[in-house]
């Protein structure tokens, strides 16, 4: 069974809108063969991410960085699993207030670094979720189930 992992900092009400919506993309009933595992960005480690096919990040934008939570967790798994994951689809969202660049430049340069692949644009999203945006994330986690499924299939990550 392939393994979708998502790392998150969820603190407020926007954030959670956006994970929901990525969850329910990644448990649709359209996709078998998937488990999908949640974990806070401060508890997640790079166990979890070498037994991972695929990766969601979810951060806010604070103060025009990515979460410290989320930055944390970089700081824990990047030399530990750096060789080990090269190649894993990845894909982000992003909410802040008023911008959302810094923080995907800083995720996309880290995830860059660990040698993993971009599976579709970030989602970026500044202010209230609206319909369109969540959709947008549900539209991630299906298709990051998918590069989950397919990386497994050429024998990456997984169980």
């Amino acid at each position: 069974m392939a393994r979708l992992l998502i790392v998150h900092h969820t603190v407020s009400p926007a954030t959670r809108e956006l994970l929901d919506a990525v969850l329910d993309g990644a448990r649709t009933d359209d996709i078998e063969g998937v488990r999908v595992q949640v974990k806070a960005a401060l508890s997640a480690n790079a166990a979890d991410l070498l037994e991972a096919d695929a990766v969601v990040l979810g951060t806010p934008a604070n103060i025009g960085y990515m979460s410290g939570a989320l930055k944390h967790f970089f700081d824990t798994v990047y030399y530990p699993v750096q060789v080990d994951t090269q190649g894993l689809p990845y894909a982000l969202y992003v909410h802040g207030d008023n911008d959302t660049s810094g923080a995907v430049r800083a995720v996309e340069s880290i995830a860059k670094g660990m040698g993993w692949h971009r599976h579709r644009p970030p989602v970026a999203v500044t202010g209230r979720p609206d319909a369109d945006v969540r959709e947008a994330c549900w539209e991630l986690g299906a298709v990051t189930a998918l590069a989950a499924l397919e990386h497994a299939g050429e024998g990456g990550g997984g169980e």
